[in-house]
């Protein structure tokens, strides 16, 4: 599926798709990736996203080797589930459900990262193959996380919701090596030693 940079890139492409549907009156709306420290100072007006874990993959565990251009065959690739919190912010409660309002539907209006979306952002142009797609699945935090996530932060609990970018694969650098198939075998037995 996709190089080391696939994980930068989705999150990126999440937040491309939410700054592409924003609505007249949401000109001074912030996008950005957040880590725990930034929700000790959160942005004024705006849309964090927020990768809070990372899991192997729940539908797809075992993927096959990886042919590349040339023929070689290569160890099969890492399938991983990110877990992202989406979490609006505004000066006021109307504004912040607003926000929470249309990013829940462009979300829903993308279900599928397309690859020629996932491969806009940074530095590496090629991180997916040309057929990869990432589907985001709206997915409940659950609370015993939610609740660890805002103690962390030291900030009070603001609305969020949970998406779950599903099987994101990571492919490996490391060829498998293959050899000809064994015509006979020798034991390497001699005279019993008396």
């Amino acid at each position: 599926m996709g190089s080391y940079h696939s994980i930068a890139k989705i999150g990126e492409a999440i937040l491309t798709v939410l700054k592409d549907a924003r609505p007249p009156g949401f000109d001074e709306a912030q996008f950005a990736l957040y880590q725990a420290k930034d929700f000790q100072s959160p942005m004024q007006e705006g849309v964090s996203l927020y990768l809070y874990r990372v899991t192997p993959s729940s539908t797809r565990r075992h993927l096959p080797p990886r042919i590349d251009a040339q023929g070689r065959k290569h160890r099969p690739p890492l399938p991983l589930d990110l877990y992202y919190m989406m979490t609006p912010w505004a000066r006021t409660a109307e504004k912040q459900h607003l926000i929470l309002g249309w990013c829940l539907r462009a979300l829903e209006d993308t279900p599928s990262l397309p690859s020629t979306l996932l491969n806009q952002s940074g530095a590496q142009p090629d991180a997916f193959y040309p057929d990869e797609t990432v589907d985001l699945v709206l997915e409940p935090i659950p609370l015993a996380d939610l609740y660890d996530i805002w103690q962390v932060s030291l900030q009070h609990m603001q609305v969020s919701v949970s998406y779950i970018a599903r099987t994101v694969a990571i492919d490996s650098a490391l060829e498998l090596n293959e050899y000809a198939p064994v015509q006979t075998r020798s034991f390497g037995a001699g005279k019993p030693v008396r």
